[in-house]
């Protein structure tokens, strides 16, 4: 089966039903997408498909073609450059840290619909949970990252 993932095509040899995030982890060592619940309710395992959120522990790979562009948080920027993960080390969002792979890509699937979201905005679309509580400053880091999009500082 061949995958587009964070650019490049990759051919893998898995079950059909595979979950997308075992592809991801086991296969092709692309550990920065977390499993944690198991059932698409945390959204610890959250990839862009498409410019979508998707939660990967629950997609099987049969899902998706080769015509589908599928991002993990590795495939945002190598250096850490994307406005996103300039304003989480910027504010330091997280906490443990443990999630929030998983909120970056909620959040860059928001700022691509709506470049200067709203706190409803980003309540409604960030429905990834944090045990630690970090909700306030995933707000902020969603708000400083519109910010910098747009060529304003960190």
């Amino acid at each position: 089966m061949k995958l587009r993932i964070n650019g490049e095509m990759t051919e893998v040899d898995v079950d059909a039903s595979t979950p997308l995030l075992w592809v991801l982890r086991e296969q092709l060592g692309l550990t920065g997408t977390k499993y944690s619940c198991g059932i698409g309710l945390c959204g610890s395992c959250t990839v862009l498909v498409d410019d979508q959120p998707v939660r990967a522990c629950v997609m099987p790979v049969s899902a998706f073609t080769d015509a589908n562009e599928i991002t993990t948080i590795e495939g945002l920027s190598a250096d850490s450059s994307h406005p996103l993960q300039r304003a989480w080390l910027e504010l330091d969002v997280p906490q443990c840290g443990y999630c929030q792979s998983g909120m970056i890509m909620s959040a860059a699937a928001l700022l691509k619909r709506k470049p200067r979201p709203s706190d409803s905005d980003i309540d409604a679309a960030i429905t990834n949970i944090c045990r630690c509580g970090t909700y306030n400053r995933v707000r902020e880091g969603i708000h400083l990252a519109a910010r910098i999009g747009k060529g304003g500082k960190a």
